[in-house]
Parts: structure tokens; sequence; C-alpha cells
């Protein structure tokens, strides 16, 4: 099966085959947002189960999660209760997904994107962010070509990002991540010049 296509997502998350699913909120995540003095927009495409949906919200942000797997979308909906409505089925590359937006959030997202797509990731996040807003997260980092999960090589953010300039790079410590991404995880914080 492509990973490019929902069917192919949608059937792990029917089987519960979801070992990216943190069943939380990531320290890095609320360790930034402790620290950000003015919420905004945010968007958190692949959202998954949506753990983070509730964390911006309490935070004062006004978050849309989406993802493009019907299952996915129907976890967070219902792990979210109240906070459903901001959980919608969507295309990140070619659904209308508003904005500007003043943050985008990365969490598993690229990474579950073959290296051919990424170029179209980053020009999409430049398109949908505010100038000066913020592609910031987790992204997984590496050298196993054979993924999904695809990691970032040293070399590629700087020539994947050419509109953006690298604020905060910082390594999350391996008991914080999931044994999927132990020890190739790193915060980081892209602004749109």
């Amino acid at each position: 099966m492509d990973c490019t296509e929902p069917d192919f997502w949608e059937q792990r998350y029917r089987e519960n085959r979801t070992p990216w699913d943190q069943h939380g909120v990531p320290p890095a995540l609320i360790n930034y947002l402790r620290q950000t003095r003015t919420p905004g927009t945010v968007l958190i495409p692949g959202c998954g189960s949506g753990y983070e949906v509730m964390a911006f919200h309490d935070f004062r942000w006004q978050p849309l999660a989406i993802d493009f797997a019907p299952a996915a979308v129907q976890q967070a909906r219902t792990l979210l209760e109240a906070l459903a409505p901001l959980v919608r089925q969507a295309d990140f590359f070619s659904d209308d997904l508003g904005g500007p937006y003043d943050l985008i959030y990365e969490r598993t997202f690229l990474c579950s994107l073959p290296p051919d797509r990424w170029p179209a990731y980053a020009g999409r996040m430049a398109q949908l962010l505010r100038p000066g807003g913020r592609l910031a997260g987790i992204f997984y980092h590496g050298i196993d070509p054979d993924g999904p999960p695809f990691p970032l090589s040293a070399a590629q953010p700087d020539q994947l990002f050419p509109s953006f300039e690298l604020v905060a790079d910082r390594p999350i410590p391996a008991g914080e991540s999931l044994p999927l991404f132990a020890g190739f995880e790193r915060w980081q914080e892209w602004r749109l010049k």
C-alpha cells in the first residue's frame, strides 16, 4: 500500500497498529506552550489521535487539526469530546485549510511522507503560515531510508526549508520518545522569512 494514500493509514488506525501514537502530549510541546506568551492560530496536520489539540486549546491557542484517514479523525473526535469540532478530515496538500496561521505544529507528519513529497510539504507550510510564522515541533532525524517513518538526514533540513530560518534546535531526551523514535528526535522551530 502507498503511504501517501488515506487507506494506508486508515488500515493502521482500524487495526490499532500505531507505534507513533504517544497516547498523550509530548513534554517538549508543553514546555513550548508554557514559554509562548502570545497564543494565536495553529494548524496540526496529520493529527492522528489529536492529543495536542487539547493542549493548545488549554493554552488559549485556536487549533485546527486535520487528518486524511477517517478512522484517525473519528478517534480524535471521540477523545476530544467537546473539542471534536476542532478536528477535520482533510488533505493537507489539496484542501482549503484557511490561514494564514501563526504556527504549524509538526509531530510525525513529515516522517510519514516519502522524501519525494517533502518539497511539496515545505512549500505548503510556507503557503499556510503568515510571514514570521513558525513551523515548530518534533522532527525525526536519522539515516534509515526504508520508511515510514522516513527520517531527515543532517543536511536535508537546510535544503528543504530555504524560506525558513532555524531559530531553535535541541534533542528530545530518549526517555520522552517512543521506542520507534528514541534518540532520533529533535525539537525544532523554523521561522518563515
